[in-house]
């Protein structure tokens, strides 16, 4: 009889976990594969849920739009918008849009960035900005994953956040459940400053040796990188940054 209410307990913090980053996500499309680290049963209830609620609006199959509150009511997905969720290539958050998605700005960008796997930009990106080519191990990660690496690989200059308030932030994104093993292993094709800098972080979250031995053993003795924003970690000299 105990497993009933202990099935109900973890669908009912699945629900509050997909909750809680569309709230963070802000104004944007989400995917179940957003969810990749979730139960993926339990995240189609959730979205199905939150959609019935009107916290979301079910644009597509598997395709959903939290809107944003204007003087006119709820805002409305643009078609764009729409066929851009639809695509079949592994795309997230990139720029000024992957530090909006990660709460470390509330600006958004004049036109809204992507990063994807594919070597050319998919079709119906035409109005966005798009990065291509980007290492095949992101296929994986969740979108709020993938716009951790590209954050990284911009020393979160985007942040509007202080040094230490950018660190905090990306530390308690980090800290969630398995996300740092995966993107410490998608981490190895990233460029070095990247490794360097997630080891950092790794570090001061107290992450086992067999995830950051790996990402320190990448790096080239002799080099220096440019943390930018998170040169304020506490390890950041011992993970070589300048």
């Amino acid at each position: 009889m105990a497993e009933k209410p202990r099935k109900a307990l973890r669908s009912r913090s699945v629900a509050e976990t997909v909750r809680g980053r569309i709230s963070r996500g802000g104004t944007r499309l989400w995917k179940h594969a957003d969810f990749q680290d979730l139960p993926p049963t339990a995240v189609a209830k959730a979205l199905s849920r939150l959609a019935q609620e009107g916290f979301v609006q079910r644009v597509a199959k598997g395709v959903y739009y939290h809107p944003e509150l204007t003087s006119f009511g709820p805002s409305v997905a643009s078609s764009s918008a729409v066929s851009a969720g639809t695509i079949t290539a592994h795309v997230h958050p990139a720029g000024l849009s992957a530090a909006n998605v990660l709460g470390l700005t509330s600006q958004n960008p004049h036109r809204t960035e992507f990063a994807t796997t594919a070597p050319a930009p998919p079709g119906a990106l035409r109005a966005f900005v798009v990065h291509t080519g980007r290492p095949a191990e992101r296929e994986h990660l969740s979108s709020e994953e993938g716009a951790i690496l590209e954050v990284l690989r911009e020393r979160a200059e985007s942040s509007d956040l202080s040094p230490e308030q950018t660190v905090d932030r990306l530390l308690r994104l980090l800290a969630e459940r398995d996300r740092f093993k995966r993107l410490a292993r998608a981490a190895m094709p990233e460029p070095p400053r990247v490794r360097a800098m997630l080891g950092a972080l790794g570090e001061e979250l107290d992450m086992p040796p067999r995830l950051l031995d790996p990402l320190r053993k990448s790096l080239n003795p002799l080099s220096r990188y440019d943390f930018g924003h998170l040169s304020s970690l506490r390890n950041a000299r011992r993970w070589q940054a300048k």
